[in-house]
């Protein structure tokens, strides 16, 4: 970095990805600043930088001191290590460190004693919040969301005659051939642990998972025009069950609430969805496997005049885009549930699903609302007479 750079920065202030200190004497501090910065995306520490922008500099014997202590509290206050770069900027007082820390690839970060810091604005805060420390785990594949236990379950709690059907369809066998207990083929199923059912087991196999999971659910509204309103409504639903019967519900939800087009067939058939059921289907399954069970709250769907919209909770994951997912690519944030969703759902596909829904309907925007975090299929209705 060059002198008149270092300059600029100053004067523009601090912000989340500019941190000044006009000394460092603890590595224990400096650690945290280092940890809140690997954990929001990198920035810099300059040291020889008063807060109110005043540059002091510090001489050769300081400069050889805070090296060190940099060294230190990156290696030994920091879990797991981290290796920022180093730059010594001659200013006209002495010299300025400037400590630049990259985005770090294994998150969640920690001080040396355990606590998760993350930039706020120019400062730094504790991460406290189980949600938020979840996502962190979530972001970094160290835990998932539809492999959490659920307390208060058991396998008591399955629809054993469905189970059985299902572990048919899916391994070409009859559970009572098994040379395992019903609690080991759960189990290695990653279904149930320790006895208890997780996310996965109660949503697929649980006889009321509402019980357990009361927001995991699909909320429909149909409203007359183009927006939403507070008391009129043509048609609704709180759709509940097991994910197959959700999907079942919502689906039957759409149907009954879209136009039919004759589409050159006689007047006695029932005629063509206006939006292809193939697209419904695709973009159902994806909300229903591919939204975020950390967040409690449930898949919403409207249907308007002009557009229907499939809302799940959370934003896309990591650094996925929109355009990523229009190329065919993905990210599995509930592998478990995905791993079983073939013979669950009429699932074709990991990252084809959007694909196919595009190449059958091109009239689909997505919005990847990161700030309400959450994730809106748009599907543009054809304006009918």
């Amino acid at each position: 970095m060059e002198t008149t750079e270092l300059l600029e920065i100053v004067a523009r202030g601090e912000d989340s990805r500019h941190q000044f200190k006009e000394d460092a004497t603890n590595a224990i501090s400096l650690g945290s600043e280092i940890v809140a910065f690997a954990n929001s995306g990198g920035g810099q520490v300059f040291i020889g930088v008063a807060n109110d922008g005043t540059i002091r500099g510090h001489d050769a014997t300081s400069v050889d001191r805070l090296n060190q202590l940099i060294a230190n509290a990156a290696s030994n206050t920091v879990r797991p290590p981290i290796n920022p770069l180093t730059e010594n900027v001659p200013v006209a007082t002495g010299v300025v460190i400037v400590v630049t820390v990259p985005d770090g690839l294994s998150k969640p970060y920690m001080d040396n004693s355990g606590v998760i810091w993350v930039k706020s604005g120019s400062d730094k805060r504790r991460v406290t919040a189980r949600e938020e420390m979840q996502r962190m785990f979530q972001n970094a594949q160290l835990i998932h969301g539809d492999d959490i236990p659920i307390p208060g379950t058991s396998i008591a709690d399955i629809d054993l005659e469905y189970f059985r059907r299902f572990f048919r369809a899916r391994f070409e066998q009859e559970l009572e051939e098994q040379d395992l207990s019903l609690a080991q083929v759960l189990s290695n199923m990653r279904v149930v642990r320790d006895d208890t059912l997780t996310v996965t087991g109660a949503l697929l196999f649980a006889r009321e998972p509402q019980v357990f999971l009361p927001v995991f659910h699909v909320k429909a509204v149909c409203y007359p025009g183009d927006d939403i309103h507070t008391t009129i409504y043509l048609d609704s639903a709180d759709i509940l069950g097991r994910i197959e019967t959700q999907f079942e519900d919502a689906l039957g939800f759409l149907l009954r609430n879209l136009h039919r087009e004759q589409g050159g067939q006689g007047v006695n058939s029932l005629g063509q969805i206006e939006i292809p059921r193939i697209v419904l289907e695709e973009l159902l399954a994806n909300a229903l496997i591919h939204r975020d069970y950390f967040v409690s709250a449930p898949i919403r769907i409207f249907v308007f005049d002009d557009r229907v919209e499939i809302i799940s909770p959370g934003h896309l994951p990591n650094n996925l885009t929109i355009d990523n997912i229009r190329s065919g690519n993905s990210n599995i944030r509930n592998p478990i549930l995905t791993s079983y969703a073939t013979k669950i759902l009429p699932y074709r596909g990991l990252g084809t699903g959007i694909l196919r829904a595009l190449k059958e309907y091109p009239a689909i925007d997505f919005v990847d609302d990161r700030e309400g975090n959450q994730f809106r299929a748009v599907i543009r209705r054809r304006q009918n007479p």
